[in-house]
């Protein structure tokens, strides 16, 4: 008997955990299928100047959420078109998730990184409701905009959110005391995760103005 197809549920990823997925067979396994599916999604949103495909490429994760390309491209590499995506649609999930605590954080880290906030390039103030539009603006630009900009602005955010979560001392939903470590361990290792996300974007953005992106 062939069994019934199987339907997952949106898997809804906080600002904490986003980084921290651990999903898909190993990359030898998936790489051509990431790297074909990541190049059909750039070149058909380039490609039209249609705004219900721009929504929908901007949306593609929303009634499914993320497990679907994540068994594709969250194991590809940083600096690679497939890893790049992942990263993207990854951060707009986390604002998604917790737009009221991404506006916090960012609100708190734009007065220490100047330049990071004007990247970013957030509306005034920065609320539950600019912060996800904003998530919004930045993807789309992905599609129909310039990749290497969009690409360095979620650079930027990251930046922003991280110095913004250490300004607060908002430990949030992850512990006060990291297992084996000391009282804001956890705080660290978010800031450290988010700042070589930021590295990792600002990389893929030079390589996709180098051509090298693929």
């Amino acid at each position: 008997m062939s069994e019934a197809p199987r339907h997952h549920k949106p898997v809804k990823f906080s600002p904490e955990q986003f980084e921290d997925h651990e999903g898909g067979p190993d990359p030898a396994r998936v790489s051509e299928a990431a790297h074909l599916s990541a190049h059909a999604l750039v070149v058909r949103g380039r490609a039209s100047d249609d705004p219900e495909i721009s929504r929908r490429l901007i949306e593609l994760t929303d009634e499914q959420g993320l497990e679907g390309i994540a068994e594709m491209w969250a194991e590809a590499p940083a600096v690679s078109l497939p890893g790049a995506l992942w990263r993207l649609y990854a951060l707009r999930a986390a604002v998604r998730k917790d737009p009221v605590r991404m506006g916090r954080y960012f609100a708190a880290g734009r007065g220490t990184a100047q330049v990071s906030h004007v990247v970013a390039g957030v509306a005034e103030p920065p609320g539950a409701e600019e912060i996800t539009t904003m998530a919004d603006a930045i993807l789309s630009g992905a599609f129909n905009g310039e990749f290497d900009i969009a690409l360095d602005r979620f650079a930027a955010f990251c930046r922003v959110i991280a110095l913004g979560r250490i300004r607060t001392a908002d430990t949030g939903r992850m512990p006060a005391v990291a297992p084996g470590g000391h009282p804001g361990a956890g705080t660290v290792a978010l800031t450290q995760r988010l700042e070589r996300t930021a590295e990792e974007l600002e990389a893929a953005a030079l390589a996709w103005r180098h051509g090298h992106l693929d």
